[in-house]
């Protein structure tokens, strides 16, 4: 596994936008105090042209996105790539990616969620490179950070860190989110987090080589050129794989027909177990819960299994090194997850 170098205090962060970009005022007072903290923790940051730009959920032509993407990773004085933001066709950037410059280049760090799994997933299947499965350019701009957000930028400065389950969550009340009123708003904790073993253990301990992201966007790419799954996961069979997955948005029956297609297709091979992120949005179709359609899609393969964890579209949410070896522990609602830059 390649892991990029660490970031120093007076490094230069990049951020550009491979899938939507911001125009609306309290995004744009948002993404300004982001760079604001940034800096205020000893950081450069500069932006591509599309960071401040949006039409039809892109924040530009698919070429200008491959373009200033690699005009960042290009850039040697660039030591880590922040992701402005998620959205929905960051996919067709790929295509014009030049895979063989990114081969040869040195790595660095990249950072994003969501959509952004098109780079995260895609970049440590197909180029060995481990990016970091956290937080995107927006987050930074709430006044006070959550722990999440400093273990990110630890993460970036290549420290192999405990990160705990959280005490409470921010509850999904819709997109009308309340930092419309107020852009620097940090999360509304409501909501007691409760880590769940599937299959009711009381402790699971597992560990191995993490791959993974928004499951909306691992599907789509099943098939794929960009498919190195089954390359992978051989490659690093002695680790054995921990698969890190959440839902944005799906029913249950089409989560279950993709786990499905999932672990037909072999995905599921040499993997020492699953952590599942809070879904954002599920559709229980027919009565059947989110936690009953997991079980009855992957409970044969007879490894442990967490759900409802601290990862992804439902903050805060955990950083992960795709690529990296962890140890994730759960007991009693509460677990960890430690990575190893190995």
């Amino acid at each position: 596994m390649r892991y990029p170098k660490k970031i120093e205090k007076g490094d230069i962060i990049g951020i550009t936008a491979p899938s939507c970009g911001f125009t609306d005022e309290n995004d744009i007072l948002r993404i300004n105090n982001s760079k604001k903290k940034l800096e205020e923790h000893g950081y450069r940051v500069i932006e591509t042209s599309n960071v401040r730009t949006n039409q039809k959920g892109r924040s530009s032509s698919k070429e200008q996105r491959a373009e200033e993407f690699m005009s960042l990773w290009k850039n040697p004085k660039v030591k880590a790539i922040i992701l402005a933001s998620g959205g929905d066709f960051l996919c067709e950037m790929l295509d014009c990616l030049d895979f063989e410059e990114l081969r040869k280049t040195e790595p660095k760090w990249i950072q994003g969620y969501s959509d952004c799994t098109n780079l995260t997933y895609i970049f440590t299947l197909n180029l060995d490179i481990a990016t970091i499965y956290g937080p995107t350019y927006k987050a930074f701009g709430m006044n006070d950070w959550h722990i999440s957000l400093d273990n990110s930028i630890k993460l970036i400065q290549q420290e192999e860190l405990t990160q705990n389950s959280y005490e409470k969550y921010q509850e999904f009340k819709g997109f009308k989110e309340s930092d419309e009123k107020n852009p620097y708003l940090g999360y509304e904790l409501t909501k007691n987090v409760n880590w769940k073993n599937l299959t009711g253990e009381k402790n699971v301990d597992i560990s191995g080589r993490a791959i993974g992201g928004c499951f909306d966007v691992v599907k789509n790419l099943i098939g794929t050129k960009y498919d190195k799954v089954k390359e992978f996961t051989e490659k690093y069979k002695e680790d054995g794989m921990i698969w890190f997955l959440e839902v944005f948005e799906a029913s249950t029956p089409s989560l279950f027909c993709n786990l499905w297609q999932m672990k037909n297709a072999g995905y599921f091979n040499n993997c020492n177990g699953i952590i599942f992120g809070r879904p954002l949005m599920i559709r229980c179709d027919y009565d059947i819960s989110y936690e009953e359609t997991i079980k009855d899609a992957l409970g044969d393969l007879n490894i442990p299994i967490i759900i409802d964890a601290d990862i992804g579209h439902v903050p805060p949410q955990i950083p992960i090194v795709t690529g990296s070896f962890i140890e994730i522990n759960s007991s009693q609602g509460k677990g960890f997850i430690k990575n190893f830059l190995k």
